[in-house]
């Protein structure tokens, strides 16, 4: 019986409630049905049917701000902090640990605010939507929330107007830290830059000098205007009653308004007459290598069907892979090391945009990347498009159609993402569902003549709506923006008054009183232990030994598609070997194989699979965290019609791969560019990484593999420096040798393969590529020496902290370990949130522990402070003793249970399975894991963090954007600081 046949569907016409069903339409890619509904308040309701027991929800309101205070971004933070019926500071971070949710979040894009979850328990998602609707239609929207999180004055000593006065709050410093990151400076120059006129222009997260302007009474404002069902557009997903969630949201929103009229329209942006041309900075001392040009230009509505397809599949004939004809001459150019941020087409604006440009660049370089895209373009049009390219393309399509995959986000709220691209603009949600039609126009108009050559004439080369954006590193941007605060502090404390002063205090400590009250968490709803599933997944498979290799076949439900894994425990490796294991990693998929150069195998690549990669990682024994084991993994996935195919690609990649000097040195270049702006993003991942090296033989190792000293290994080769003497073609052949030599010991690992596919595809011939693996080498247990136990400081540009403080404790099958699973989640909802966040406003912190790896740790993310977060990690062991019940308790372990359960699908279930079996997490060990898990004690908290989180234990390291020791002397933590 279908899910259709299971839940009765609506008609066209039928009416539920007050509630009018418009459409109901097939979806026979994702064997599902869409329900469109209107309500007679004016909210539209998408649900999508379909047999999946991961229900989804979502509530999205058009949200186009006027200015750049960050009010769309602020409001989304201040509606989750307590609502008429849930009237707790935080219900959102509550719920959290109160739920076995599978995703829970809320985001602010250029034009709307989204507030989306998915569960897979019933219970949960109607707790859940309780939960989400009360917050976004009725929030307390308290004034000391506003002060939280959107922007207040504080002095320093917050009980001392004698002392220095400081703007505080958590999406301020959000913003301060974002706004270090070239990313998010170039997007949101991009759109002022394209879209000048339109709400484009703003900074709808909030630009720092702008969001003290932001008034309370403004932020009600826009949520009066802007939350309210008449500009709602709802999403439910799932197997499901759909009149039950219809029902839910009638009596607890639609009863309690009435109709208003809001115009949320954007208009279109008046063409321009010539091409502009927009500077900006960001703070950077990569004066050599920091610069990005990107050109853009405006495209028609991202509503219509047809013109978004059509620009998608262009695009990624243009760029799509690194023998594209658009990428190649780019790279080649050597002008530049990588193609720009934000290259490619652009849906997220009313009218779409297409960009393309170089990053890697020293200053100077603006008109040189203008006239070597241009002319690009010109040949492309002159010349033609090749159509085994574009049928490449539309092979992709095929497969991102077929795939339904939780990897990422989980696979209803990709449904969501897709269908609200055009219906927020007003075009048809189906067609973000469904492009048979539009595709079936698109092959025979190609069939007719040509399309995309007429297509970069006319929208591109001939298009006066174009802006070329010239992003510069500035040394002393970081130095002026501080200076800047300071100033900006000044001028809107100049006139302050002896009230002002004591009101400033006086709010301060109203707001220091409201963060420190006990609320009742017990009128939120909750989950109990009973709701924890007991079992883990046991998906079948079948194993067979194949010489040095082994297979595990999987029959899933896949679509159509076959992925297929090859795992390589790799041998000794020495030292030298294991720094460059992950650049292999990354060039070997990127660069040719087996008689053919990178440009003939990447089209290969394209024309037959759905992608493939290989990455590094580093596994320990449930039983001995000492035990370690390295491994290569290789990946791809392909139509069933195809798999073969893609067997072979892996097979050439894996046994013959082909380096080439020039090709080598133009992807080290790309990869350092990447993991240079990842640093400011993910400072406190880099910052936990280098703690772990400190007390973790894993830890040594992933430092190695991902961390800073990764960094500087790649930036020793790109771009020399000390230890480094020799030419770079010298560097490069080197590793060239050392690749030689990865590969020789590659093939003589012992590899496991695992194929997910249709019951009826799974008995695919893998021969090809079991039959490389020959050789007699045992696997290796690599032994790094683990980094001094000094705390250790790395400097960037960036005008916050990213702190972290690990620990290393016990084994998987420790009876120890379930407990300090636990005593993370228990820290992080109840003690660091409060600490980090609301009291520090730091953007993220909290606590985590890695059962597999055995290392516990507590970090800060975009956090203005040092000293007193380090403080607070240091007094979590007091925390321990305050009033704890059982109720906290109940909470930290449903929300460690989560971590136990991922959320799975068709394509990850059998190859978790698999693999884990293979290293000894077996289903048994994971269910005893389980077990204990839900008899922890608070006893059991205690005990041990007395034992193993202790300071002698600990190891310290942050990511900022100063020397710290000036602030951290009176812990008596001296910091060895160097820079990125």
């Amino acid at each position: 019986m279908t899910i259709q046949e299971q839940v009765r569907l609506p008609a066209v016409g039928d009416r539920l409630g007050r509630y009018t069903v418009e459409r109901v339409e097939p979806l026979p890619e994702m064997s599902g049905t869409l329900v469109l509904l209107r309500h007679e308040l004016g909210a539209r309701h998408a649900h999508v049917v379909r047999d999946d027991d991961n229900l989804a929800f979502g509530v999205t309101f058009p949200t186009v701000p006027k200015d750049s205070t960050g009010v769309a971004h602020i409001l989304e933070h201040i509606v989750l902090m307590g609502s008429q019926k849930y009237p707790v500071p935080d219900p959102f971070f509550a719920m959290i640990p109160r739920s076995l949710n599978t995703f829970m979040n809320a985001m602010t894009s250029n034009d709307w605010t989204t507030y989306p979850f998915s569960t897979r328990n019933v219970q949960d998602y109607f707790n859940l939507l309780s939960v989400y609707l009360d917050a976004t239609f009725f929030p307390l929207l308290r004034y000391e929330s506003f002060r939280q999180d959107g922007h207040r004055f504080e002095f320093e000593t917050p009980d001392d107007p004698g002392s220095p006065l400081k703007l505080q709050g958590v999406v301020y410093n959000e913003m301060k830290g974002a706004m270090a990151s070239p990313g998010s400076v170039m997007w949101r120059a991009f759109g002022k830059a394209l879209y000048p006129d339109l709400t484009y222009a703003q900074n709808s997260g909030g630009s720092p000098e702008d969001i003290p302007n932001l008034t309370y009474e403004g932020l009600r404002a826009f949520h009066a205007a802007h939350y309210h069902p008449s500009n709602a557009f709802f999403f439910s997903y799932g197997h499901q009653d759909l009149a039950r969630v219809l029902d839910v949201i009638e009596e607890q929103v639609m009863s309690k308004f009435s109709a208003q009229t809001l115009d949320v329209s954007i208009p279109d942006q008046p063409g321009f007459r010539e091409p502009r041309r927009v500077d900006v900075s960001y703070p950077s001392s990569d004066t050599e290598r920091g610069g990005q040009v990107l050109l853009g230009w405006k495209l028609g509505y991202s509503s219509d069907p047809d013109l978004k397809l059509r620009w998608s599949v262009l695009s990624d004939v243009l760029l799509g892979n690194p023998a594209a004809p658009l990428t190649r001459p780019l790279i080649e150019s050597g002008i530049g090391s990588a193609l720009a941020d934000l290259t490619g087409y652009r849906d997220s604006f009313r009218e779409g945009a297409f960009a393309v440009g170089l990053k890697g660049l020293s200053a100077g370089k603006a008109a040189q990347v203008q006239e070597l895209v241009l002319s690009t373009l010109q040949k492309i049009a002159d010349e033609g498009l090749d159509p085994a390219l574009i049928e490449a393309s539309l092979h992709q399509f095929e497969i991102s159609q077929k795939e339904v995959s939780n990897a990422g986000y989980p696979y209803g709220l990709q449904v969501m993402f897709r269908l609200l691209e055009p219906w927020l603009y007003g075009g048809d949600p189906l067609t973000g569902l469904r492009l048979d039609a539009e595709l079936g126009r698109l092959r025979a108009d190609l069939a007719a003549g040509p399309v995309f050559e007429p297509m970069l004439r006319r929208d591109l080369l001939e298009n006066p709506h174009r802006v070329t954006l010239v992003l510069t590193p500035d040394p002393d941007l970081a130095a002026r923006s501080e200076q800047a605060e300071r100033e900006l502090v000044a001028r809107l404390s100049q006139d302050l008054t002896d009230e002002d002063r004591a009101r400033i205090v006086r709010e301060s400590l109203q707001l220091q009183s409201l963060q420190g009250q006990e609320s009742d968490p017990d009128v939120l709803p909750t989950l109990t232990l009973a709701d924890v599933p007991a079992k883990v997944a046991r998906p079948e498979y079948a194993t067979e030994d194949a010489g040095r290799a082994r297979i595990g076949r999987v029959p899933q439900p896949t679509g159509g598609l076959s992925y297929l894994d090859v795992q390589v425990r790799l041998p000794e490796l020495p030292d030298e070997l294991l720094s460059v294991l992950p650049l292999y990693a990354y060039a070997v998929t990127r660069s040719g194989a087996a008689g053919q150069d990178y440009v003939a195998l990447a089209r290969r690549i394209e024309a037959v699979t759905g992608g493939i990669g290989a990455a590094v990682a580093v596994g320990t024994a449930p039983d001995d965290l000492g035990r370690l084991r390295l491994a290569l993994s290789f990946s791809g996935k392909a139509l069933a019609r195809n798999a073969g195919e893609l067997a072979l690609v892996l097979r050439d990649v894996i046994s013959q791969p082909e380096f080439d000097r020039e090709r080598l040195r133009q992807l080290l270049e790309q990869r350092l560019a990447g993991l240079k702006a990842s640093v400011v993003q993910s400072g406190h991942a880099y910052a936990e990484r280098l703690a772990s090296a400190q007390v973790s033989p894993a830890g040594a190792i992933e430092e190695r593999l991902g961390g800073l000293s990764a960094l500087a290994t790649l930036r020793g080769i790109v771009e020399g420096g000390e230890g480094q003497p020799e030419a770079l073609e010298a560097r490069l052949d080197a590793l060239l040798a050392q690749f030689g030599d990865i590969r020789s010991r590659l093939l003589q690992g012992e590899a496991l393969l695992c194929l997910t596919a249709l019951p009826e595809d799974v008995d695919l011939d893998l021969s090809p590529v079991t039959g490389v693996f020959g050789g007699e080498a045992p696997v290796g247990r690599p032994s790094p020496p683990q980094a001094p136990r000094t705390p250790q400081a790395r400097t960037t540009d960036t005008p916050v902290s990213f702190n972290a403080v690990t620990f290393l404790t016990v084994p998987y099958t420790h009876p120890d370990s379930p407990a300090l699973l636990v005593l993370s989640r228990l820290l992080r909802s109840e003690y660091l949130l409060k600490e980090l966040r609301e009291k520090g406003g730091a953007y993220g912190g909290g606590a985590g522990f890695d059962p597999r790896a055995g290392v516990f740790s507590m970090t800060s993310y975009r956090d203005p402070h040092v000293a007193r977060t380090f403080q607070v990690f240091r007094d979590a062991r007091t925390f321990l003793d305050t009033d704890l019940g059982e109720r906290e308790l109940t909470e930290a372990i449903l929300g460690a249970s989560k971590l136990l359960d991922p959320l799975t699908s068709p394509d990850t279930v059998g190859r978790l399975r698999f693999f884990g079996d293979q290293a000894g997490y077996s289903a048994d060990v994971q269910e005893a894991y389980k077990a204990r898990l839900l008899g922890v004690t608070l006893d059991d908290l205690r005990r041990v963090m007395d034992t193993y989180l202790t300071p002698e234990n600990a190891a310290y390291a942050l990511v900022t954007g100063k020397d710290p020791n000036e602030d951290t002397q009176e812990l008596g933590l001296h910091f060895e600081v160097r820079g990125i």
